[in-house]
């Protein structure tokens, strides 16, 4: 398993690699799907077009809350192994925000931890963003859908 913070971009095919080797090492044999996420930052919002946005965090409550969903997620869903990547900082449209990957079993597992993981990191992981555009920038409220995936999993 495993949970980073980063700045700089990241390799879809070198996480993939990673999951499938930790998975590998710990259930050898045992490993029936693998299911990954990446998340682009889009161009727009409820308003229109944007630039880009900024991601700021506290480094080790941000850390501390990814790694917890990490492994809540892992046992969860059984998992054999499961790993997140999230950018912060600037970050201009179309790039790599963030990457989830699931390792399982079975694919249903898989996927479900994928969606699970997406839809708790952002309620549950301390990330703040605002929106770039044309030199201002502006903060973003929480969505009332992201509250709405989240809660499906508590029922």
């Amino acid at each position: 398993m495993f949970a980073e913070i980063q700045v700089h971009d990241f390799s879809q095919e070198t996480l993939f690699e990673r999951l499938r080797k930790d998975a590998d090492t710990n259930h050898k044999g045992n490993v029936g799907a693998i299911v990954t996420f990446t998340g682009l930052v889009r161009d727009n919002n409820q308003s229109g077009r944007i630039e880009g946005i900024e991601l700021e965090h506290y480094p080790e409550m941000t850390q501390a809350a990814l790694e917890k969903l990490v492994q809540e997620t892992s046992l969860r869903f059984s998992l054999r192994s499961a790993g997140v990547v999230h950018r912060v900082g600037r970050l201009l449209n179309d790039e790599q925000i963030v990457w989830v990957g699931c390792a399982a079993a079975h694919r249903q597992a898989a996927f479900d931890g994928a969606s699970f993981l997406m839809d708790m990191l952002k309620q549950s992981v301390p990330l703040w963003k605002k929106e770039l555009n044309q030199g201002e920038s502006i903060w973003v409220k929480p969505k009332a859908s992201d509250d709405d995936a989240a809660l499906k999993w508590l029922k």
